[in-house]
Formats: C-alpha cells, sequence, structure tokens
C-alpha cells in the first residue's frame, strides 16, 4: 500500500474518532424512540384483549354484525 493511500485512511480515521456530535445525536434519539416505544408496546401487549374486544365492539356497531369482522 503506498504512504499517501494510508496518509488518507488516517486522516479519515482521525476525523471520525475527533468527531463528536454524529455518533452521540443518533444514538440519543434511538435512545429517546426506545423509551417512548417500549412502554407503549407493553401496554398494547398487556392490554390486548381488551383492545380486541373493544375493536370488535366498535365494528358491530359501524357494520350492524358485531361478530363478523373479515369484511
Amino acid at each position: 500500500m503506498k504512504y499517501s493511500v494510508y496518509r488518507e485512511w488516517r486522516e479519515v480515521a482521525c476525523k471520525l474518532h475527533n468527531n463528536e456530535n454524529g455518533a452521540e445525536a443518533g444514538l440519543e434519539r434511538i435512545l429517546l424512540v426506545a423509551f417512548i416505544a417500549l412502554p407503549l408496546l407493553g401496554l398494547l401487549i398487556f392490554f390486548r384483549d381488551d383492545i380486541a374486544k373493544k375493536i370488535k365492539e366498535v365494528w358491530g356497531t359501524v357494520t350492524g354484525n358485531p361478530t363478523d369482522i373479515s369484511h
């Protein structure tokens, strides 16, 4: 490998290492979404039977057939 190629790769690696904004900002966004989405997902899983029952009731009032939600 030529020295100039090595030097270019070293400069790129140093720039990535010294950059403090990119990784933290992305990580913070991922953690924020996870802290919001995971509890909501847990609630949906915990109350899934109640939610399904309510949806069936509403669907029954809209269509007039409370047992069939396939249409």
